[in-house]
């Protein structure tokens, strides 16, 4: 009898080497907020031109409509799409065969679907100190009558590159940085953090 085929996942996660000292950064209480790595996301880079058939295809395959707006998401399924620019979205997803799905839909019709899971990782920051935290470096509004739940765009948080997602109102965000950033980034989340455990100061 022939034995059993095992398979064995190598795969590192850029952050695999900081998983501890995040867990170790994690503040709680009313000033709390935390940092962790969602590696391992399928990620792929979407352009087609909005309005055509091969979009409504796409559309059907995800089972939601492509946001057409800065900033805008749509969510359906295991699948989050974000705006990337008037004919181009990154779709997020926890299923690996999303890329062949929505290469399938495309079919033959103008556009291309590009499987970029590699390219960058996902660092999520999360609890009651997670605005002010991004604040230090970031340029962006952060409050919430202008940046809310579902809100995603590209932007820098200190001098890294990243895609930001809000995800809900904890508030949780997530950072889509390069890959090569993300150790960096990582180290200056983890020292932007560190003034809360503190009390604050009245």
């Amino acid at each position: 009898m022939a034995e059993p085929e095992l398979t064995i996942d190598v795969r590192v996660s850029p952050l695999a080497h900081l998983e501890e000292r995040m867990r170790a950064a994690a503040v709680t209480g009313p000033r709390g907020v935390t940092l962790t790595e969602r590696p391992f996301l399928t990620m792929v880079n979407l352009r087609v031109p909005p309005a055509s058939e091969a979009a409504d295809r796409i559309e059907k395959a995800l089972g939601a409509p492509l946001p057409d707006r800065c900033g805008d998401t749509t969510a359906a399924g295991p699948c989050t799409v974000l705006w990337l620019g008037p004919d181009e979205w990154l779709v997020l997803s926890r299923d690996e065969g999303t890329t062949a799905e929505l290469r399938d839909a495309l079919g033959g019709g103008p556009g291309s679907v590009v499987d970029v899971s590699a390219n960058r990782t996902t660092v999520e920051l999360s609890g009651p100190s997670a605005r002010q935290v991004l604040e230090k470096g970031c340029p962006l509004d952060l409050h919430p009558r202008v940046f809310g739940p579902g809100r995603a765009v590209s932007t820098t948080v200190g001098p890294v590159a990243v895609l930001l997602w809000q995800v809900d109102d904890t508030p949780t965000y997530r950072l889509l940085p390069r890959s090569s950033f993300a150790d960096y980034l990582a180290r200056w989340l983890i020292d932007a953090m560190s003034e809360y455990r503190a009390p604050e100061v009245p």
